[in-house]
């Protein structure tokens, strides 16, 4: 009891003395940050903003009964072929594979899991592959219609195949999650989650429920990809996979890696970044560059107190440490903070709308086998439930799957400021592992896709970080062509030896 008085009035104190310096140093910078910047919801609803992309107008997911899923099975899926989809092809529903489908969560009072289904373009051997998007509850179907999915979507609601869609090379699983994220719901809020423990073991049990229904997939290489929030989602995932192989808790899934997109991973290192990449980038000057650092030890203190499984000093560290954001933001101006070179236009710095209007069309929701839950791109409840979560490391528990042999490859859009290079980088550096020392001595090549230099590699036995270039916050979005060959490269085991071979001519 005395402990937990003694850290909310921690709390309290870092806040009101926060609130005080924040005043003056606006005052001294002619930062304008918002007058309720203490308010955790209003933080919440403008934050979401800041990580990830956050509808015009979006309220709580509206719950509805009128899906049917089977409960015997845990899996409802069907055949998917979109209505708006221009085919130039001869393939027929079933040549293409594609399917979405609802799981009924096992460890759960009443919820639902939505996902899509996308078979290889080349061959039902290549690895699965599963994409989640941040937020934290920021559907997956961004990165479908948006980054690296089988289509695009036209101005005119169409959708287009897609060039450069990772379906090329892998069997593609999107889902929505946590539950309350896009097409996923529940009629109970108890089904809401507020850490990783939660997040991964929905996921673990519906790859469990998804490789039973799909068994002739389950001897087939597994990755875990994403981006953005999904810096937390996908070590959290990869090790709770790893730790029911290991005690053969059910079907055995063959991971063999997990790729971060533009993550948040170790917020104590990421955070301390942002001074260093807006004064290298021109954002800001060194005279602000100073005053702001001296926000950093109190965001570190408040850090290092919620630790991994803090609870209010957590939220404490949220509120303090985006001060530092958002003083940025104050200097900066009207800048895409996912792109620093485009400025931002309207609420999310980009225009997804298509999407929304695309996934909202009776047709649509139809052939998905939806009902009539509205989508939207992104739920401020699911975003509000985790905000303790928001400043946990989730480092920690990378290095033993490393030891163990599982492939870490973190990239990172050179021009992205929210989850940017340069923080992705410096965790990934300061990781401690058995091949800490020799990744830290190896060299950074060029990352070569068809003769021209895409991005910056440096790797060591399983572990790679890959700074790509011309690209903000989402890679697959800017850079596809790039992203592609960087999956292909990955999965195949060929983009560490990229490394090797530039290694061994600059040894001769």
């Amino acid at each position: 009891m005395k402990k937990n008085l003694l850290l909310c009035f921690f709390s309290f104190f870092l806040l009101i003395n926060f609130t005080s310096a924040t005043s003056k140093f606006s005052h001294r910078s002619h930062l304008q940050l918002p007058s309720n910047s203490n308010s955790p919801r209003s933080q919440a609803e403008k934050l979401i903003r800041s990580l990830n992309l956050f509808p015009k107008d979006a309220q709580p997911q509206s719950i509805n009964e009128s899906v049917t899923v089977d409960d015997t099975s845990k899996i409802f899926e069907k055949p998917l072929k979109f209505p708006n989809l221009i085919d130039n092809t001869s393939f027929t529903v079933e040549d293409l594979g594609h399917r979405a489908g609802y799981y009924k969560l096992a460890h759960s009072h009443a919820a639902r899991l939505f996902y899509f289904f996308f078979e290889s373009r080349t061959s039902k051997k290549d690895p699965i592959v599963i994409w989640l998007t941040g937020g934290p509850g920021c559907s997956s179907e961004l990165a479908l219609f948006y980054e690296n999915g089988p289509f695009q979507i036209g101005d005119d609601l169409s959708l287009v195949w897609n060039e450069y869609g990772w379906d090329q090379a892998s069997n593609l699983l999107y889902v929505d999650q946590p539950t309350g994220t896009g097409f996923s719901y529940s009629s109970d809020s108890r089904d809401l989650r507020h850490n990783e423990e939660g997040v991964s073991n929905d996921l673990y049990d519906f790859l469990q429920a998804f490789f039973a229904e799909h068994p002739e997939f389950a001897e087939n290489d597994f990755f875990i990809t994403g981006e953005s929030y999904a810096g937390h989602y996908i070590p959290a995932f990869a090790a709770r996979v790893h730790k029911g192989n290991k005690a053969k808790e059910g079907i055995h899934i063959n991971l063999k890696g997990f790729a971060i997109g533009n993550g948040l991973t170790d917020p104590a290192i990421q955070y301390k970044a942002y001074t260093d990449f807006a004064l290298d980038n021109g954002l800001i000057k060194e005279s602000q560059y100073k005053t702001i650092n001296k926000l950093l030890p109190a965001c570190e203190l408040a850090i290092k107190l919620c630790g991994t499984n803090g609870k209010i000093t957590c939220l404490a560290s949220y509120l303090v440490c985006n001060v530092v954001f958002s003083s940025i933001l104050g200097i900066a101006g009207n800048i895409n903070y996912y792109d620093i070179r485009k400025e931002c236009v309207g609420s999310l710095c980009y225009d997804f709308s298509n999407m929304d209007k695309l996934l909202n069309q009776r047709s649509v929701r139809d052939a998905l086998g939806v009902g009539d839950i509205e989508f939207v791109s992104c739920s401020p409840t699911v975003y509000q439930a985790l905000l303790m979560d928001w400043m946990r490391n989730l480092e920690v528990g990378i290095p033993t799957l490393l030891e163990d042999g599982i492939k870490l490859l973190v990239y990172a859009g050179e021009y992205d400021l929210i989850c940017n290079w340069l923080g992705n980088s410096r965790w990934v550096e300061s990781m401690e592992w058995s091949g800490h020392q020799q990744y830290v001595g190896s060299p950074t090549v060029p990352f070569v896709v068809d003769g021209v230099e895409a991005g910056q590699l440096k790797s060591f036995g399983p572990l790679s970080f890959l700074k790509v270039h011309d690209a903000g916050h989402m890679v697959p979005m800017d850079q596809p062509k790039a992203a592609l060959e960087m999956l292909k490269k990955w999965t195949t085991g060929d983009l560490a030896k990229d490394v090797g071979q530039d290694r061994m001519v600059a040894d001769m």
